[in-house]
């Protein structure tokens, strides 16, 4: 039987969603489910791990039937996953000891202020490309060890295995066979060398996390074995794996130094591709793996803006000035040029490059004039604003050759008005793409080179992706210019107000 279809499997963090396509990477059928979040104490946030299993077969085999429900006729499943999220299970049993921490969570802030006192966090930042923080998975790992009883004995004795979800998610898959994960999420646990690609010594023993629960590190398209026969109703292959932020630029097909991509949902996280070597950042960016092929490592410098969608939702469900999101963009069309007003969405602080965590939001310039459309105007361009910072620091820490062009993907990129502003904002192109759900296409491309079905990078391997549109600079630059410098203006006074200007927040 040909073998003419690829899954997707997309565990994200509020739902899990499987997308089938043919070989062309064409979507035929889409499954998802929400997941439920816990919280079981202020800044702690956990899953069950149970309800990712279910979902992940209830999406698995609903998409199957959508697009014709024959197995044999899977190439391969590609998975792409919430990073960071920390798992540890019974190798026995297959059970976890304890729900997924997921990464949103806090409760080991203290660990890691603990470890930037001690001065820690050079190494930490030298070998894998991160900073202290919580966000990552080291210390919610070092948490579930000191904290489940009988947790640290059992893992010392071998009897325990510990993964991120994509992990986690291979291991129940494949039957308990494989334990194995990729470099894209090896490199978000704080415990990886990101030059050698191993697993690093000091960084296990700075955690007190024992070598022998730690998965095998493989490469984004690899075999990673096949499903137990019968959950799909034939032994499909595993043939890829990829964080999803990861997954995203591999499907906006970034393969080239100099390529970004910036994804627009409730935050903001832009990828740039530095290449096959990992630039140190001046300004507090993540080094990270972009995506391993071939045994080849291509590295990325990552930033995270922590207000993107969410303005919007401010918008809608804490002002009520707008009923649905899609209002936004046409609203700020009709925002009258003359009214300066400027929003610093730091609701949450603010991310990088100014990594301010006392930060809090400010509107600047209102007047009695101000209105509804000028405060879509005024949310809507706050993101490109934030994403101009996190470009020109992308741009100080490593300088591409020729004009950057951005990719774009996330709800927020469906708004003409928004990636007009983007593009004017930049004074640089900005790309849609005519498949916006990236993720899951990264993850689908991933599993079709390793299945024979697609090319790799450097055989045309980037023809997977499609432009819808480019939005070019217009007209609108010379305003959007004298408007970045208000908001440049905006930032300083509202870091200096609250005392602020340039800490590192908790949250990366």
């Amino acid at each position: 039987m040909t073998q003419d279809l690829l899954l997707a499997l997309d565990q994200g963090t509020t739902s899990t969603r499987t997308i089938a396509f043919d070989a062309a990477l064409a979507p035929l059928a889409t499954a998802q489910e929400e997941l439920p979040q816990h919280f079981p104490a202020p800044g702690w946030v956990e899953h069950e791990p149970e309800d990712i299993w279910a979902g992940t077969l209830a999406t698995l085999r609903q998409a199957l039937a959508g697009a014709g429900g024959d197995a044999r006729r899977v190439a391969g499943i590609g998975i792409t996953n919430q990073r960071e999220t920390t798992l540890l299970w019974d190798r026995a049993t297959g059970r976890c000891l304890h729900r997924a921490i997921v990464w949103q969570d806090r409760r080991t802030a203290d660990h890691c202020a603990r470890l930037r006192a001690e001065g820690m966090e050079p190494l930490l930042t030298g070998r894998s490309g991160l900073l202290a923080d919580p966000y990552f998975s080291a210390t919610k790992l070092a948490w579930m060890l000191e904290n489940v009883p009988g947790a640290r004995a059992a893992a010392e004795r071998g009897d325990l295995a510990f993964g991120t979800v994509d992990s986690f998610l291979v291991w129940r898959l494949t039957g308990g066979r494989v334990h194995a994960t990729d470099a894209t999420n090896a490199s978000r646990t704080m415990l990886f060398d990101i030059r050698r690609g191993c697993w690093d010594e000091d960084l296990l023993r700075l955690f007190r996390i024992p070598e022998a629960i730690l998965p095998e590190v493989r490469d984004c398209a690899a075999e990673y074995g096949e499903m137990d026969a019968a959950l799909l109703g034939a032994a499909v292959p595993l043939r890829g794996v990829a964080g999803d932020q990861q997954a995203a630029t591999v499907g906006q097909g970034c393969f080239l130094p100099g390529m970004v991509k910036s994804t627009y949902g409730t935050g903001c996280f832009a990828l740039l591709n530095t290449g096959d070597a990992p630039v140190a950042s001046r300004a507090r960016l993540l080094t990270t793996i972009a995506y391993q092929l071939g045994g080849r490592r291509t590295y990325a410098l990552e930033g995270a803006i922590f207000v993107a969608g969410a303005a919007v939702q401010w918008l809608r469900d804490g002002l009520g000035i707008i009923r649905h999101a899609a209002e936004a963009g046409a609203l700020a069309a009709q925002a009258d040029p003359a009214q300066e007003v400027i929003l610093v969405p730091a609701f949450t602080g603010l991310g990088a490059p100014h990594w301010d965590a006392d930060a809090r939001a400010a509107i600047f310039g209102m007047t009695r004039g101000t209105g509804r459309a000028e405060l879509c105007r005024a949310a809507l361009e706050s993101v490109a604003f934030q994403t101009r910072d996190l470009i020109e620091a992308m741009r100080a820490d490593w300088t591409p050759s020729g004009e950057t062009v951005l990719r774009v993907d996330g709800g927020m990129v469906a708004s003409d008005w928004t990636m007009q502003a983007l593009a004017d904002v930049l004074a640089a192109p900005v790309d849609r793409p005519t498949l916006r759900e990236t993720t899951a296409l990264g993850a689908a491309w991933l599993a079709g080179v390793q299945a024979g079905l697609l090319p790799p990078p450097g055989e045309g391997g980037a023809t997977h992706w499609r432009l819808e549109r480019r939005f070019l600079p217009g007209t609108g630059t010379v305003a959007a210019s004298r408007r970045y410098g208000l908001w440049q203006d905006a930032l300083r006074r509202t870091q200096g107000r609250l005392g602020g200007g340039g800490k590192t927040p908790e949250q990366p």
